[in-house]
């Protein structure tokens, strides 16, 4: 039995999504949290073989909580769950340890493939992903700039992008308004801006944000 907990911030995402494994015969979800600290302390004291990590929970960053996790208990295997399609967030996830990505709106027709792909140790992500990770081997030249962000760097320029001021993003990120600004000055200069009006339109642009 592949025993799977669900984080996800949306009741009706994690009602939705056990409506679907229940009737998988393999599969269980002995599990759920709707907030990063609550999963943490549940993956610590509970075993799981896989676990559905919305990237977006509110008060953690998905990828932060997603190398939290691995620290904790390397060999469990994490599914990230967004509802964003670009691969840029696929990339950063395998990265930082993730064992596959699944878009929430596919979810339903690729989630209990993932789920057992996963579970048996190998990755897992969609034919759309797999594509534009294919498409990218050979034109490295042809990445957009922000691929060159680190992650923390690329979740100020979203946080930024969606309207939150220095001192949002400093306690959303847990960091001094400092070094958040550092961050944000590194991003103008990599991505060859001035100003935050400038860092907007290129986060719409490059459909970073909704």
């Amino acid at each position: 039995m592949i025993l799977v907990m669900i984080a996800d911030d949306h009741a009706i995402v994690r009602q939705g999504l056990k409506q679907i494994l229940s009737e998988i015969d393999d599969i269980e979800v002995t599990g759920e949290a709707e907030t990063g600290l609550e999963a943490l302390k549940i993956i610590e004291q509970s075993c799981f073989h896989v676990v559905l990590l919305d990237i977006s929970l509110p008060d953690r960053n998905g990828i932060d909580l997603l190398k939290q996790i691995k620290r904790m208990k390397p060999h469990l295997a994490i599914l990230m769950l967004s509802g964003r399609t670009e691969y840029e967030f696929a990339i950063r996830s395998l990265k930082a340890g993730a064992a596959g990505y699944l878009n929430k709106k596919s979810a339903p027709a690729q989630l209990v493939t993932a789920i057992r792909q996963v579970a048996a140790g190998n990755k897992y992500v969609s034919l759309a992903v797999a594509q534009e990770l294919a498409n990218t081997i050979n034109s490295d030249f042809d990445q957009p700039l922000h691929m060159m962000l680190s992650d923390r760097e690329f979740q100020t320029l979203c946080l930024i992008a969606s309207g939150k001021t220095l001192s949002d993003i400093s306690e959303e990120m847990f960091l001094s308004p400092k070094t958040v600004s550092v961050y944000r000055a590194r991003i103008l200069e990599k991505l060859n801006l001035t100003n935050n009006f400038e860092l907007i339109r290129y986060a719409i642009k490059n459909k970073l944000v909704d």
